[in-house]
């Protein structure tokens, strides 16, 4: 039989340094308590957990249990994608996205003999809620046909052409299960994303086991269409979407509460390079800048056979926030695509390409050349939503560990949510020893849960750790709760 070993419970042994705690205290009496009733609960008789905690100055073990198992981190995954993108590409890092034309300007009478591009660096930030001014109410479209026009095109005799191909066309990764793909999370990483490739149905629903009404669709998507199954019943939003990237008919199904109106639900836009060349060719008519060809993109006509390519002259180009702010909001409501968008703008960087193939091997590549043991650590997409990605509580813990001593410690440190206070920790720890103290960043999905991050003990120490565990019998909220005690008991340790 193999011996469930736990290094915290050998009594005999001195597990924790002098300088972090002593072997007698309260503190770490409690924790093995916690950790004891954890492993014997019969909850987690089916579970597969692990935990690392270490010292970043000194690269001390204080404690851990099955630190090298390798387990579906979830969204704590985006720690190993966004500290890699901060170190390889700098935090101050943008991209660039350009206006071009191919053919002729016609200065004097103001008309492009041509098409005008939208060409995409990769940027997640086009139109993003998360960028969005509140008193800055002018759509990117309309300051872009504006600013054409102070170039004096008064028309432009082709069409407007988005041009994501900097990144794969296959935006999705394939190990994201069906009923991830077409809902908000799992919009997939476009050269050319625009509005967090979101959008939103609303619904008015009535009594329980009536059908919801889908009254409205924002934004405007040409061609689009819903088969509506939904049902009103229970008190959560547990409606999906599902359809294929790229097509333009969707069915939604499953649940949403009794007796709403508006009630939003998101979904990931099929093909946000395109509605960014539809709405800048609707904003230029509003400006009276006729545009006589279609919107289109590159990989549609590529598809239809009719992508010519010319030499194209630049316009004009825009930059984005700082790669330091992006991963700010990336860690601190765990948004996914901004995840992966990070993970193929590194293959973009160092291969000249933005592919998840090629993200995924530099990000492994760069972790091993920075002494992190990476066999355990398999990674399928740079969010963490394919439950095929396993990562151990140990190589979290090291990654973090590393973080203390890189150039992009701080805007790596201040991404994280603070405990009872902000982004995804907002409502966790309240009233203990971490709130305020604690920085992690949570994961979660389906029998999934997870904590990574720093902590300061009672003595001033900084403390690195990673809490995984998977297929636990508890509720997700039970479990959440188990992992939210020992946090706790980890901050309190002197």
């Amino acid at each position: 039989m193999m011996r469930r070993t736990l290094l915290i419970y050998a009594l005999s042994l001195t597990i924790f340094s002098p300088a972090t705690a002593q072997s007698g205290s309260l503190a770490l009496e409690k924790l093995k308590t916690e950790l004891e009733a954890l492993r014997n609960d019969s909850e987690m008789a089916h579970a597969s957990w692990g935990i690392c905690v270490m010292q970043p100055e000194s690269r001390n073990t204080i404690l851990e249990y099955n630190s090298s198992m390798s387990l579906a981190p979830a969204s704590t995954q985006k720690i190993i994608t966004t500290a890699a993108g901060l170190s390889i590409l700098g935090p101050s890092f943008s991209y660039t996205t350009r206006l071009e034309y191919d053919g002729s300007f016609d200065s004097i009478n103001g008309v492009l003999n041509g098409n005008l591009y939208i060409k995409g660096s990769g940027d997640p930030s086009l139109e993003s809620f998360f960028f969005k001014d509140g008193k800055d109410t002018v759509k990117l479209v309309d300051k872009w046909a504006d600013f054409l026009k102070t170039k004096n095109i008064r028309s432009i005799s082709g069409s407007v052409v988005a041009d994501a191909s900097v990144f794969e066309d296959e935006s999705t990764e394939s190990n994201w299960a069906w009923g991830d793909m077409e809902n908000y999370y799992g919009a997939g990483a476009s050269g050319l994303s625009y509005k967090d490739d979101m959008y939103s149905l609303f619904f008015n629903s009535g009594k329980a086991n009536d059908s919801a009404r889908l009254i409205r669709i924002s934004p405007e998507i040409p061609g689009f269409s819903i088969l509506n199954y939904v049902k009103a019943y229970g008190t959560e939003d547990e409606a999906y979407i599902y359809g294929a990237p790229y097509t333009t008919s969707r069915y939604i199904t499953g649940t949403i509460p009794p007796n709403k109106s508006n009630f939003e639900v998101k979904g990931a836009l099929p093909d946000p390079s395109f509605l960014l060349a539809y709405d800048l060719k609707n904003a230029l008519s509003r400006k009276k800048v006729p545009v006589n060809g279609p919107a289109t993109s590159v990989r549609e006509l590529k598809l239809n056979h009719r992508y010519n390519p010319q030499t194209r002259k630049e316009i004009g180009k825009f930059g984005s926030p700082s790669l330091e702010k992006i991963v700010y909001w990336t860690n601190m409501f765990s948004v996914n695509l901004f995840a992966e968008h990070i993970m193929k703008t590194i293959a973009l960087t160092k291969r000249g390409f933005g592919s998840s193939t090629g993200g995924i091997d530099e990000i492994a590549k760069f972790w091993k050349s920075k002494g992190i043991d990476i066999k355990g650590m398999a990674l399928f997409d740079g969010c963490g939503l394919a439950r095929a990605n396993t990562v151990t509580a140990r190589q979290l813990t090291e990654i973090l560990c590393y973080m203390t001593r890189d150039r992009a410690y701080l805007s790596f440190f201040n991404s994280l949510p603070v405990a009872g206070k902000t982004g995804t920790m907002k409502g966790l720890l309240k009233g203990t020893s971490a709130e305020n103290n604690l920085r992690a960043k949570s994961g979660s999905f389906n029998r999934v849960r997870s904590f990574a991050g720093y902590v300061n003990s009672k003595n001033g120490q900084q403390l690195a750790f990673a809490l995984i565990a998977n297929n636990f019998d508890y509720s997700s909220n039970e479990m959440r709760k188990k992992l939210e005690r020992i946090m706790e008991l980890i901050s309190e340790l002197d």
